[in-house]
């Protein structure tokens, strides 16, 4: 029987590897992994752990093409976190210079949410738990 325990990475690829690198384990916390340069691809690999066992693969390829609009294109929407304080997320992440957008009420939920995106635009959401 095919069954699927977990996701256990979403991949990105980034236009700029060195602020992307410092946005999603700085600013976000995300711990380094590993950091792998790929010689023959001109590439790095950067696995962050988001939880014990899910995964964000950080990728950069010289000239990758841009996404074509957010966050409506077809294909992935955006990455949604979850997040114990909503509020304090909010004020860490405008203090280190990353724009929220205001607070929602998730309507099916009750739950409150925000957006905002990475250094390549790429939307993330914090969904309050």
């Amino acid at each position: 029987m095919f069954q699927v325990s977990h996701i256990h990475h979403i991949a990105i690829i980034c236009s700029n590897y060195e602020i992307s690198k410092h946005f999603y384990s700085n600013i976000l916390g995300f711990p380094i992994i590993r950091e792998t340069y790929r010689e023959a691809r001109h590439s790095y690999k950067l696995d962050l752990a988001v939880s014990d066992n899910q995964q964000i693969e950080l990728f950069s390829f010289p000239s990758p093409p841009a996404r074509p609009s957010r966050p409506e294109a077809q294909g992935l929407r955006h990455l949604a976190f979850a997040v114990k304080d909503l509020a304090a997320c909010i004020y860490h992440l405008n203090s280190q210079g990353v724009s929220t957008e205001d607070i929602r009420l998730d309507e099916l939920t009750g739950k409150r949410f925000t957006f905002f995106a990475d250094p390549d635009g790429l939307p993330l959401e914090l969904y309050e738990e």
